[in-house]
């Protein structure tokens, strides 16, 4: 007797599946909790927004308070001028800019959250 070596084809099938998200969507807060590449992508942009205002207020600082002792070095015997201008000239315009910063971060967060959040 001449066995048939060919085998029968089985069909399996299941109920489909039902998930919350729409077909073909995938969640950033999904991407940034599983660590995925595109979930990186997303958090390596917040840095690099944060970092570009810190660098901001840093050349700032830099531009603001870097030529101070030059300025009085180029000008001898004008103490009190000197302590008027680190007292009270440079506390005016350092509270701006922390302010600045700080409204940048914060906005920056916001917008990432918004992003992330879906809203």
């Amino acid at each position: 007797m001449p066995q048939d070596h060919t085998e029968r084809r089985v069909v399996v099938t299941a109920p489909p599946r039902r998930t919350g998200r729409a077909s073909g969507y995938y969640r950033p807060r999904t991407e940034i909790d599983e660590q995925t590449t595109l979930g990186h992508t997303y958090v390596r942009s917040l840095m690099r927004t944060q970092l570009r205002a810190a660098l901001t207020v840093f050349a700032i600082l830099g531009l603001l308070v870097g030529p101070l002792p030059l300025l009085f070095a180029a000008t001898p015997g004008t103490g009190r001028l000197e302590w008027a201008v680190l007292g009270f000239g440079l506390y005016a315009p350092l509270v701006l800019l922390a302010r600045w910063y700080v409204r940048r971060a914060e906005r920056n967060e916001r917008d990432f959250v918004r992003l992330v959040e879906d809203r």
